[in-house]
């Protein structure tokens, strides 16, 4: 089963421990899977990663301390309490001014069905009220059958004992609460456990690890692991999945149980975001054109459309690119766009090249000029690589700014409400480049708005962004890139 994860916001106001003198953003995480226990039931374990700097703490001997007051109440379907518990926690010792974030965990025996925890939080060295959140969550019936309880990513774990609520089968187990994985990890500890294997007729059973493609639902062959394992009533399962060779993209661990006849008896799921930029090799030469394919692209235009796609290109794909574009073989520059298009969308090649074909001859038709293509300008490119903004700005006329264009998107792939400033010092040309965004990755150029009034402002020292803009009449730049 999957169940949802979310993050919990607190406001409060805090006081002056630690060093916060305005308003400030208590933050949590929690996370919760389920799990079985022979001889007492279901139970559900709900995972918290409290993040430590938006918590006030006092000085005491050795370093800082927090402490919260925190209130779980559980009820069923028909508004009954099933659980309820309070209780002081204390955060671990910050020592040297380190603020880290802190785990806890709590085990609840439930019935199957359908619930609501409710969550209060009180900080105890903050003045603010106690502030509340709510989340539904289902209870899966499993006494008597052969299943498998809900996966758990693994933060970190070591051998430990009995004394930490984080004990489960001979280890220490800190869970992961985010299901996305930068390039800089390479593994997936996960934790799982297999319930009534005993119930079969053999004394040995089957496991078999897979990883499937999200966006093609195809799996990954390379990734595929059986093992064998002697049956029990509990079956405890500590497992590392090696991602390091995985691209970019969104993926799902399967751990299926088998009989000895290779019949499927219970399936689990996690699912995870990767982001690993590598290079796929592509058989150039055995690559077999697709005549529709072919048809969109004319000869005079096929040099066009390959460098056309630089703006959606890793590093390794620009220099792919740059290379066939040296040889003047048409018939090479061919094969490297399908090629690109079927990495990029192997399910579906030529709809997805199509309608990337459109959106450069809409950016070729707004924002060429009279030396760059349109995908080889900075809106372009912008356009091409995000997609269209959900709001626009266009200001051509001020009193004392440059020309400027504000893009506002709504969501890009992780990331909500990000903002490009274009701005075009030559005022002609339609020549308009990117001055500052808050997007990663992007430019990013504290002193804009001293630059977009350069026209009649002698600028400053860089260190100061501010100094000596003087606000003229309809300057009003500043008011509308903050006013998202």
């Amino acid at each position: 089963m999957n169940f949802l994860r979310f993050l919990i916001v607190f406001w409060f106001i805090a006081s002056s421990s630690f060093a916060k003198s305005q308003e400030s953003t208590l933050r949590a995480y929690l996370d919760m899977k389920q799990f079985y226990a022979p001889g007492s039931g279901d139970y559900m374990e709900f995972y918290f990663q409290f993040i430590g700097p938006t918590i006030s703490y006092k000085g005491v001997q050795g370093g800082l301390q927090g402490e919260l007051a925190i209130s779980l109440l559980i009820k069923d379907d028909k508004g009954q309490i099933a659980n309820q518990t309070a209780y002081r926690l204390q955060t671990p010792l910050m020592r040297d001014s380190i603020v880290e974030d802190f785990y806890e965990l709590k085990r609840v025996l439930l019935k199957p069905g359908n619930y609501t925890l409710d969550i209060k939080f009180e900080d105890l060295n903050s003045s603010a009220s106690p502030v509340t959140a709510s989340q539904k969550f289902v209870v899966d019936a499993t006494d008597g059958t052969i299943f498998t309880s809900d996966i758990e990513a693994i933060e970190y774990a070591y051998k430990g004992d009995e004394t930490s609520s984080f004990y489960k089968s001979g280890y220490t187990i800190i869970p992961r609460l985010t299901t996305f994985y930068p390039k800089e990890l390479s593994k997936i500890p996960v934790y799982f456990e297999l319930y009534n294997t005993n119930l079969l007729e053999d004394s040995v059973c089957g496991l078999k690890q897979s990883i499937v493609n999200l966006e093609t639902n195809t799996e990954l062959s390379d990734y595929t692991v059986f093992s064998k394992l002697k049956t029990a009533a509990v079956l405890p399962q500590l497992k590392t999945v090696d991602i390091a060779k995985i691209p970019t993209g969104k993926y799902a661990i399967n751990y299926t149980l088998l009989s000895r006849s290779m019949k499927e008896l219970t399936t689990q799921t996690y699912n995870f975001e990767r982001s690993n930029d590598i290079e796929q090799v592509i058989d150039f030469d055995n690559l077999v054109l697709d005549p529709a394919f072919q048809a969109s692209i004319s000869n005079d235009s096929v040099a066009f459309y390959l460098a056309s796609l630089y703006p959606i290109a890793k590093n390794q794909e620009s220099r792919n690119i740059s290379d066939v574009l040296k040889t003047k073989d048409l018939q090479k520059q061919r094969r490297h766009i399908q090629a690109f298009w079927l990495v990029t969308a192997p399910k579906n090649t030529y709809e997805a090249w199509l309608k990337y074909k459109g959106q450069v001859q809409l950016v070729q038709r707004l924002y060429s000029n009279n030396f760059q293509d349109g995908f080889e300008t900075d809106r372009g490119r912008v356009y091409l690589q995000y997609g269209s903004p959900s709001s626009l700005i266009v200001r051509e006329t001020s009193a004392s700014e440059y020309p400027y264009e504000i893009w506002q998107y709504n969501k890009i792939g992780m990331y909500s409400n990000r903002r490009f400033i274009f701005y075009n010092p030559d005022l002609v040309n339609n020549t308009h480049r990117l001055l500052h965004s808050d997007m990663l990755g992007e430019i990013k150029n504290q002193g804009w708005q001293q630059v977009l009034v350069k026209r009649h402002t002698d600028a400053e020292n860089i260190d100061n962004p501010n100094g000596k803009v003087q606000r003229q009449f309809g300057d009003n730049s500043n008011d509308l890139f903050r006013q998202y």
